[in-house]
């Protein structure tokens, strides 16, 4: 059986993107190949490192990927699924020939603010909603 290719796609794929990546390999089994990208990718938000490796997901050595070199390279997904919050949706990017397209909004790991482990337990709520929302998703694919 193929597998079905997912991509997460954000702003900077900094984050949300990363994290959604994770579940679905963790939680999706061999069922699903998943890739993250972002339209101007950074590099990985340091606490979403710190978030997901307290759960055993060492995103220490991941690197980030453009939206643009996946289309110049030729992939192509079954599912483009962006992770964008409501106010930036509309820069959210729509990925070309995809089978299915969904948006799932969640809050913006870079807009936080404040001291170091406020901005962390705001991480680990964003984190959860993401890995819920896998799950959900998950269980309606086999439902």
């Amino acid at each position: 059986m193929e597998k079905l290719k997912v991509l997460f796609v954000c702003i900077h794929n900094s984050a949300r993107s990363q994290m959604a990546e994770a579940f679905l390999q963790a939680l999706g089994g061999e069922r699903f190949e998943a890739s993250s990208a972002g339209m101007e990718p950074t590099s990985i938000n340091p606490l979403v490192v710190e978030a997901m490796g307290e759960i055993g997901h060492d995103l220490s050595g991941k690197s980030v990927q453009s939206v643009f070199d996946l289309f110049k390279n030729g992939r192509l997904f079954d599912y483009v699924i962006t992770v964008c919050d409501e106010s930036s949706g509309q820069a959210c990017p729509i990925f070309p020939g995809v089978v299915k397209r969904l948006h799932w909004s969640f809050a913006d790991p870079s807009a936080l603010t404040g001291a170091h482990e406020r901005k962390l337990a705001a991480v680990r709520v964003i984190r959860d909603q993401i890995k819920a929302q896998i799950q959900d998703w998950l269980a309606g694919l086999d439902g």
